[in-house]
């Protein structure tokens, strides 16, 4: 499990339906959720997101509807037989996508390549609220 420590900018609610806005080292983050408990403005949380769950792209252009779009480079990269292991560096953490081994190499993988990292909204969930 990735972890992302950071700090809820908005909360916007609909009925039962909840999207909260983070603050992650300057980049923006949003997560779809049902309940929010306690939460509210400037809550600092741990954010989990599966390695399974974050995909990636290099040299894209255009607009794709995941909202959360983080840049980075990779610094480690460990394909297997059917499954790769990518770790990029965003700032000061380090995330680990799991992706196919055929992925990696029609994209060309290597370590340093520049990459965005996607995670849907949904995808994205709270470990716990860090407030004291």
């Amino acid at each position: 499990m990735n972890i992302i420590e950071a700090t809820v900018k908005k909360i916007d609610s609909k009925e039962s339906l909840n999207i909260v806005n983070f603050d992650f080292q300057g980049n923006s983050l949003s997560m779809m959720s049902l309940e929010v408990g306690d939460l509210y403005v400037d809550s600092k949380v741990s954010l989990g997101v599966k390695p399974t769950n974050i995909a990636i792209g290099k040299n894209l252009s255009g607009n794709l509807s995941y909202s959360n779009q983080l840049s980075g480079e990779i610094v480690e990269i460990s394909n297997g037989e059917l499954l790769c292991s990518v770790k990029v560096s965003i700032k000061d953490i380090v995330l680990e996508s799991i992706i196919t081994t055929n992925s990696s190499k029609r994209m060309n993988l290597k370590e340093s390549d520049k990459v965005t990292l996607f995670i849907k909204a949904s995808d994205l969930s709270i470990l716990e609220i860090l407030n004291d």
